[in-house]
């Protein structure tokens, strides 16, 4: 009886967690500052994802919690600047400056800006962030720019987007 309990707990535990995260998406909080012009950006990621992006092709799994932020800081930038890249024309990458993480419950918050030009009206954005890890990945994008407030949808086959304002 004590072995049907124990395994009956196990299955419950295994189809709880699969349900626990049964989807994968990204928010990305930006807003254009006229004052420094500056793209200053709040990227939400869930933990377990960011872990999964940055364990593949390493030997055993990355685990966020046990990392020394002298060893985090260059993997979450460096992973940033391959999965994202902004300029105000296509093909562009403009620096990232990474600016640092915080932990909210199941998620991480990361922060980094864009220096941008003073004619900026606009930005191009290629945003692929864990779309090498999971196919069904959606990355949102909330841009304030202008007095404007947009919204834009990356997917596989939609990585690359014009924001005007």
């Amino acid at each position: 009886m004590r072995r049907l309990l124990a395994l009956g707990a196990l299955l419950l535990a295994l189809v709880t967690a699969a349900w626990a995260h049964a989807y994968h998406a990204s928010v990305m909080e930006a807003r254009v500052n006229a004052k420094t012009q500056q793209l200053e950006v709040a990227l939400k990621i869930f933990s377990d994802d960011l872990e999964a992006a940055l364990s593949a092709g390493q030997p055993r799994h990355l685990s966020l919690a046990d990392v020394p932020a002298a060893q985090l800081t260059p993997l979450l930038a460096g992973y940033l600047r391959r999965t994202v890249t902004i300029g105000t024309k296509p093909g562009e990458a403009l620096p990232i400056t990474y600016a640092g993480q915080q932990v909210e419950k199941d998620a991480h918050w990361l922060y980094f800006s864009v220096k941008l030009p003073a004619s900026a009206r606009s930005l191009t954005l290629r945003h692929r962030l864990l779309m090498e890890q999971f196919p069904d990945q959606m990355n949102i994008v909330n841009l304030e720019a202008g007095g404007k407030k947009q919204s834009a949808l990356f997917r596989e086959g939609n990585e690359e987007q014009r924001l005007s304002w």
